[in-house]
Order: structure tokens, then C-alpha cells, then sequence
């Protein structure tokens, strides 16, 4: 461990700190054995509520809580946000420091510069990323195309079904909660005629005897979805009016709704 855990020896209930690696895993316990419940991304705050030795509970700004070692964080830079880069992924190093890697969705450390791919200006991502339905459809189906399956996973390098619908609208400037669950509540009901559905409605589907909420999709229009699903290994896009294909039908079997969250649905 760096000296003075990289400026936050002392975080306690209260205190903001950042994510200083690619991606830190929150764990459901304060161990490292623990199952992985969701993941924060380089230079993402997060706000401690506990600690325990090197482990803090902390929430994240999505509001989901869990816990993370002090080895993947750092006192927040003091560059405001309107003056960092965010990777839609990159390569970018610091001076005299090897470069690394940073997934879509990461900030870049004020000193970072990128050596490959791309990193946009905070204050342009309003413009490449706009509150549109077919614009949401297409960075879900480009961006994330190939992702495996990963539980807890908010990124193109891994994902689970809601990471990927919370890591795409937030590209859009639209924040949703984490979990598949939680999304359900969000928005209006949109229906259940799925070939009617407008790109960037969300689908929802239970496995479960009480129909709570355990997968969620992304309308594309035409009765297709994109998600992320265990059953495919990661990411699909699905025709869910092909009565020819098996899994489609037992997913089709198992919808519970829709939800529209931009107002005028496109």
C-alpha cells in the first residue's frame, strides 16, 4: 500500500473519494472473496459510509452501495469535472508513467493524455451522446457489442444485463439505478405489444414465482431487443417475434413489461 493510502488514510462516514483504477469491483462483503455486486470506474466519486480496516462501504453516485478496498481509491482530484475527458475507450498515460487502459465511461486523471483510441471533452458529450431513442439504441447495440456476460459488470470488458442498460443511458445523460429491479420503477408503462415498442424502451423479464424483476432489455423498434443475458454468454440482439427459436420463445414467456423514459419516446 502507498503511503498515506493515497491521500485517504483517514476517509470516514462523510468523506468523498475517487476511483484512481480502471475499474474497482464493490463487493458484498468487506472481503475480497465476496461476490462482486456492481463496479465504479476510474475517476468516479463515491461517498464512504463505513469502515473497516482497509474496506469502506461506500455509495457510488448511482446510489448503490457496496464495499471497496482502499487499494482502487484516492482523494478526489481538484480539476472540476467540466475540465476532465472521459474515455468511450482509451489508451492515455500520465508523464513518465506507462499508459493504460480505461473502459467507456471512465474519466481520465486531469495529467492523462491519450495515446490510443478516444476521449471526449466532459461539456461534448451532450452532443455525441443526445437524449434520443434511436441514439441510445445504437451505442447499446455498437458499444457493447461482444461483451460477455459478467455479474456485476458495468462495462464493454464485462457486463450484466442491467449494467448494461444503466452504463448506456448514462453515456445519454439519463441515470438509472443498478439493478434490473430498481429500473422496473423508472419511467411510464409503455405497453406489452412488443412489436410496438420505441427504441430505447426497457423490457422486463422474471424467472422467479413472484414475478420480481430479474432481466432487462433494450427495445431496438420492429419487436427487436439488445441485452446482455447469461443464457446467450453475453450480448444478443434478439428478434422476439421468431417463434422458430427456442430461447426466445421461453424469454418472451417470461416478460413482464415495458417502461418508456424519454418523454416524448424517441
Amino acid at each position: 500500500m502507498t503511503a498515506e493510502f493515497r491521500g485517504i488514510r483517514d476517509a470516514g462516514a462523510g468523506h468523498q473519494v475517487a476511483v484512481r483504477v480502471p475499474v474497482a469491483p464493490l463487493h458484498a462483503e468487506a472481503r475480497v472473496s465476496s461476490p462482486q455486486v456492481s463496479q465504479r470506474l476510474a475517476g468516479h466519486l463515491m461517498t464512504v459510509l463505513e469502515r473497516k480496516d482497509e474496506w469502506l462501504r461506500a455509495r457510488g453516485e448511482d446510489g448503490y452501495e457496496g464495499w471497496v478496498h482502499v487499494g482502487y481509491l484516492e482523494a478526489p482530484p481538484a480539476v472540476p469535472a467540466s475540465g476532465r475527458l472521459v474515455s468511450l475507450g482509451c489508451t492515455a498515460g500520465r508523464p513518465g508513467a506507462e499508459p493504460r487502459m480505461l473502459p467507456l465511461g471512465a474519466w481520465l486523471a486531469p495529467e492523462e493524455r491519450v495515446t490510443a483510441g478516444e476521449a471526449i471533452a466532459a461539456e461534448a458529450m451532450a452532443r455525441r451522446f443526445p437524449r434520443d431513442g434511436a441514439a441510445i439504441a445504437r451505442t447499446a447495440t455498437e458499444r457493447f457489442a461482444g461483451t460477455s456476460y459478467q455479474w456485476g459488470g458495468i462495462t464493454p470488458w464485462g457486463a450484466d444485463c442491467s449494467g448494461l442498460v444503466q452504463s448506456t443511458f448514462a453515456l445519454h445523460g439519463v441515470g438509472l439505478p443498478r439493478d434490473a429491479w430498481q429500473q422496473a420503477l423508472e419511467g411510464r408503462d409503455a405497453g406489452r405489444d412488443l412489436a410496438s415498442l420505441a427504441p430505447a424502451d426497457l423490457l422486463f423479464f422474471s424467472d422467479r414465482a413472484d414475478c420480481r424483476v430479474t432481466h432487462v432489455g433494450i427495445a431496438l423498434g420492429g419487436a427487436r431487443m439488445v441485452h446482455l443475458a447469461l443464457g446467450r454468454g453475453g450480448w444478443a440482439v434478439e428478434r422476439l417475434d421468431d417463434a422458430r427459436d427456442g430461447y426466445v420463445q421461453a424469454l418472451v414467456g417470461r416478460f413482464t413489461g415495458a417502461r418508456r423514459l424519454l418523454p416524448d419516446g424517441r
